[in-house]
Formats: structure tokens, sequence, C-alpha cells
């Protein structure tokens, strides 16, 4: 793909999410964050020169790898992969802007207690496992409100900034919408 057509298609990709955000409520700012664990640093470095600013890894290693090869362009991280309690450190040390899937009260403390020896806060939002897939981890829906005030009340360094799900893996889309936005 050429950097012309690319631009165009990236154009597209956000007057759709643009028209989206109208739909819903003219008042919320939206970011895309371009996953960007199938490709290289050099990809990145492309969607980078055409406006793209924040892209997100699902692998530690990854993350550091393509971090370390771009820390002349102030990219903004994130990380939106399950995070192994081993791999803390090394996430920490990448200080991503965003952690998108504490999926446990375990992780959560594991996480707030690496924060508090390396006197750091990170951002995050709480995975919930709407679908209730045994495939993904999170929260289910009926305890996510406990959940979410307890990592609140004894995560202080974990700065929440809400959730995050992913829909059930179908190809019917009503299926996807109702695991994503059920109604009562």
């Amino acid at each position: 793909m050429t950097t012309l057509e690319q631009k165009l298609h990236f154009d597209r990709i956000i007057e759709r999410v643009e028209k989206a955000r109208l739909r819903v409520n003219d008042h919320h700012i939206v970011k895309i964050v371009a996953a960007s664990k199938y490709v290289d640093a050099e990809a990145i470095a492309a969607l980078y020169a055409i406006g793209q600013r924040a892209f997100g890894e699902n692998k530690v290693q990854d993350l550091i790898a393509k971090s370390e090869a771009l820390e002349d362009l102030p990219i903004e991280w994130h990380f939106i992969g399950t995070l192994q309690k081993n791999k803390i450190n090394h996430l920490l040390s990448v200080r991503p802007h965003l952690l998108h899937s504490i999926d446990s009260v375990e992780l959560a403390h594991a996480l707030n207690e690496r924060l508090e020896r390396e006197n750091m806060t990170l951002r995050a939002l709480v995975q919930i496992n709407s679908a209730y897939e045994e495939s993904k981890s999170g929260f289910l829906p009926e305890e996510i409100n406990e959940k979410y005030a307890q990592i609140h009340e004894e995560c202080p360094r974990i700065h929440l900034q809400g959730v995050m799900s992913i829909g059930a893996h179908v190809d019917d889309l009503t299926v996807v919408r109702d695991t994503l936005c059920p109604t009562p």
C-alpha cells in the first residue's frame, strides 16, 4: 500500500469513527488506538507519519522492542493484552499511557505493589467478560461494580479510567452487539 493509499484509508476510518461518535453524543472525545500487534516498527512509523499517535501492543516483549525501536517518536503506547504477573516489571519499564486489561483483583494487587515499590502510578481499564466466554478473561458483568470499587479502594497506585470489553467472537453482529450492550 502506498503512502497515499494509507492516508486515504486512514482518513476513511477517521470519518467512520466520527460519524459513529456524532450518532451517540457530540460531546465525547474519541481516540483511535491502532492495534499494532501484527506489524513491525517500520509500519508503525509510517502510520505515525500520516497522523496516528496511539498504538496498542498485546505482548509485553513486543511493546518493549517497538517502543525502543521508535523511541525518537513521541508515541502514546497502550498495552492491550492479558498481563501476566511475571511481566509487570517489564511493562512498567515502558511506562505505557494506559493498561487496557486488568482482569482480576489479584493482578491489580500485584500491579499496585510493584507501582508502590517504583513510586509510580498507572492509568488502567478494568476488563469485563461480557460475552461469558471461557476463553476470555475479565470480570463477569454482574460482579463488575463490586470488583471495580474494590480495585479503586485497595489499589491507589492504579488510576482507573473505566472499563473495556471484547464482544463475542462470532459472525452474527447482533450477538456481538448484545454482548457489548445488553438490554435489561
